[in-house]
């Protein structure tokens, strides 16, 4: 065949299009063969997949046909096409007729009741999962406990991170303070991490206008321009920079709360400025010219920004107030900084350490993740790699001394989210599919099958009499009608095997650990399977 088509000197593309481009294709040419219908086989016309604007109109067969060459031939040459496609769609690793036989063949050899098929297609998994025996009620019992504080929503966005953050802030300052009732307001501080991750998008596609488009650290910018998610670090550099002002000041808005619509058209309109930065830099644009074009395409944003979750305040009157609602002292004018001030204190960064469990690295030793933060100016998400032995120890401690914690979890792993309850024993899926799940956690990690996808505030621990750990509770971000009132209880083996990062005040922290955390960091890229933003 390929010294025919050598003779002929047709092209690949050409013989692509006639010969069965698509199964389609393959039977409108044979159809044409069949009735000899040149005039048929001239006036077809077709877009092809492979380019070429338009086809040669059957050009090959009625080539042939010119040439004397019969028709078997042409027939012949369509079938070969038509048995190299098959081929190559079943070729090696395919699943070909026979091998879908083996498979029915192997399932037969251990049946399926018919009464387990049509539960387990009317019901959901989890209800028929369900281990009867972990179903029944559980000690809600701490002996260790920080006090309780309200109850927050998120709603439909994936703030946690901060509301995680906000939780621990708003703790470690009403704790000499009892009476005090505080909340931050989350849409002030969102607005400014939107508007610093549009920044750090556009700043690196800047950064990386050079390289090819389909570069794999400008494929990151363009794939994921801005989202939702954090760790604590963006609540560090964050509050920081542009201060805390209280829920009062400034609520929620529809779109802070439903975050998807905003966030899906600012992240579209930043590709698109994307592309005119990198078309500017490619032609050698000055830096004062990328720089002037970037604060337009800024502007464009805060605009968006400013009708989707509210104007942020400069200024505003305030007056801390107790659970009762009465206020305390009279009412202050404060900026956002000099609220920070008067309920922070100094800086954050600098007073913590973000811990992290993850099994497939080498334990104390610092890691950084490139590009896992919040502005361009920040600070990455900077772990040292502990046990959970370790992770725990500190976990306890600062307990004891009343102090939360911002933790995150793989948190739909053995939920039971009717019940607030999270334990590894929670569900049985491996009898009800006849099979067994038998990855550890390093195995998960690696695989994409667990990592951190949730932010939540460790406030209680349970201990033994030998000082160990029981169980956990969290105080979550979906509603005070969620679960626990709001909380959520894990045992210590779920823990183990879902907790993935914890931030703790460097006074709880063993001088081992802090002696690991000074270390110079090791640096992985954010498509680590780990490390995915908290949501």
């Amino acid at each position: 065949m390929v010294i025919i088509l050598k003779m002929f000197q047709f092209s690949a593309a050409k013989v692509y299009i006639v010969c069965g481009s698509l199964s389609f294709l393959g039977l409108v040419f044979a159809n044409c063969v069949r009735k000899h219908d040149l005039n048929q086989l001239k006036s077809y016309k077709y877009a092809p997949p492979i380019g070429v604007k338009w086809a040669e109109k059957c050009i090959f067969a009625k080539y042939i046909f010119d040439t004397t060459m019969n028709r078997r031939l042409i027939i012949a040459l369509c079938v070969m096409g038509s048995t190299s496609m098959a081929s190559a769609q079943t070729k090696g690793g395919g699943l070909s007729a026979d091998m879908l036989k083996d498979i029915v063949k192997e399932q037969k050899q251990a049946p399926v009741s018919q009464a387990l098929i049509n539960a387990v297609a009317a019901n959901a998994i989890d209800d028929l999962a369900k281990n009867h025996q972990n179903a029944g009620a559980f000690d809600t019992y701490f002996s260790i406990e920080t006090p309780k504080q309200s109850i927050t929503d998120q709603k439909s966005s994936g703030r946690c991170w901060m509301f995680s953050g906000f939780n621990v802030l708003r703790s470690n300052y009403t704790q000499q303070r009892d009476s005090i009732q505080l909340e931050f307001s989350q849409a002030y501080l969102f607005f400014y991490d939107q508007l610093e991750k549009a920044n750090l998008m556009l700043q690196g596609v800047i950064d990386t206008g050079t390289k090819p488009i389909d570069d794999q650290r400008v494929q990151f910018f363009f794939h994921y321009p801005l989202n939702d998610g954090g760790t604590f670090c963006g609540v560090a550099d964050l509050t920081e920079k542009y201060g805390l002002v209280p829920k009062e000041v400034m609520p929620e808005s529809f779109s802070s709360d439903n975050t998807s619509k905003a966030r899906s058209l600012i992240a579209s309109k930043l590709r698109e400025f994307g592309l005119q930065l990198r078309d500017m830099v490619q032609k050698d644009k000055s830096q004062a010219s990328l720089n002037k074009a970037k604060v337009r395409m800024l502007a464009q944003v805060y605009r968006m920004l400013e009708m989707t979750i509210g104007q942020p305040p400069q200024k505003f009157t305030y007056a801390f107030k107790t659970k009762e609602g009465r206020s305390v002292g009279k009412a202050r004018e404060y900026t956002p900084q000099s609220f920070y001030h008067e309920v922070v204190g100094g800086p954050l960064n600098g007073t913590f350490i973000m811990a992290m469990n993850d099994p497939r690295r080498p334990y104390y030793k610092t890691y950084e993740v490139e590009w896992d933060r919040h502005t361009y100016d920040g600070h990455n998400w900077r772990y040292v790699n502990l046990p959970m032995d370790e992770i725990e120890k500190m976990a306890i401690a600062s307990l004891r001394d009343g102090r939360k914690l911002y933790s995150s979890y793989d948190v739909g792993k053995f939920l039971d989210r009717k019940r607030g309850y999270a334990d590894t024993e929670n569900f049985d899926y491996g009898a009800l599919f006849g099979t067994s799940f038998g990855m550890d956690k390093a195995q998960r990690i690696s695989t994409f099958d667990s990592g951190s996808t949730h932010a939540m505030t460790l406030c209680a621990v349970d201990l033994d009499a030998k000082g160990n750990a029981t169980k956990w509770k969290v105080e979550n971000s979906w509603g005070a009608d969620w679960g626990q009132k709001g909380c959520l209880i894990m045992t210590d083996r779920w823990f183990r095997e879902f907790m993935f990062r914890l931030v703790v005040d460097k006074k709880y922290v063993s001088e081992k650990v802090l002696k690991a955390a000074e270390q110079q960091p090791v640096m992985v890229m954010p498509e680590d399977p780990l490390f995915l933003p908290d949501e």
